[in-house]
């Protein structure tokens, strides 16, 4: 299915997931693009961008490359191998574009080197699929869900990666934001994959 093994990503995305993402992307590529917030090294990116391929259609995918805050230098998922010792940032963005070259996705991934807040600023182009992958605190996981589930098609999907029901499990503001869409009245809510919440766009 995948044009290269997947566990050669760098990534913390889980197969099963993954898969997930494919199957959906697949489906909502018949009616436009797709698009992902938080691409990192393009884990994610190869499952959705392989779909959106077979569809002749293209995927977004929205990442400033200077990675969350657990990324940073001396936090618990820093990688010394993503660190640019001249700017002395994170910087995960030559790491990304190997990974497009590698699964030959150059010609169907659009890459958005941005915050998400500035890309989505005069976005007008409307999209099947909205996956949210990005930073994990609550303002960054709310722009996230306000700038980009608007632009969601009817019958669209919105996926969200990281959510966890019981606060045990990780973090809250992907659970909060997936929540808030329930909550709307606007989204029906599907069966989560694992921490994968999906819903789709009345």
């Amino acid at each position: 299915m995948l044009p290269i093994d997947i566990d050669s990503v760098k990534g913390f995305l889980d197969k099963t997931e993954g898969e997930a993402l494919y199957q959906l992307a697949f489906a909502a590529s018949d009616f436009g693009p797709c698009l992902e917030i938080g691409s990192y090294c393009g884990k994610s990116t190869v499952y959705l961008g392989t779909a959106c391929q077979q569809k002749k259609n293209v995927l977004f995918a929205v990442d400033h490359h200077r990675g969350s805050e657990e990324h940073q230098l001396g936090e618990e998922y820093h990688d010394p191998d993503l660190f640019d010792a001249e700017s002395h940032k994170m910087d995960s963005f030559r790491e990304f574009r190997k990974t497009l070259s590698r699964a030959k996705l150059e010609d169907t991934v659009v890459p958005l080197v941005a915050p998400s807040r500035l890309a989505a600023q005069c976005w007008t182009t409307p999209l099947s699929l909205v996956f949210i992958d990005g930073g994990h605190s609550t303002q960054a996981a709310l722009n996230d869900y306000e700038c980009w589930s608007p632009h969601i098609m009817p019958g669209g999907y919105l996926a969200i990666h990281d959510v966890f029901p019981n606060p045990a499990d990780g973090g809250r503001p992907p659970y909060e934001i997936w929540c808030k869409a329930i909550a709307s009245g606007l989204f029906e809510e599907q069966p989560l994959i694992k921490t994968l919440g999906i819903l789709r766009r009345k």
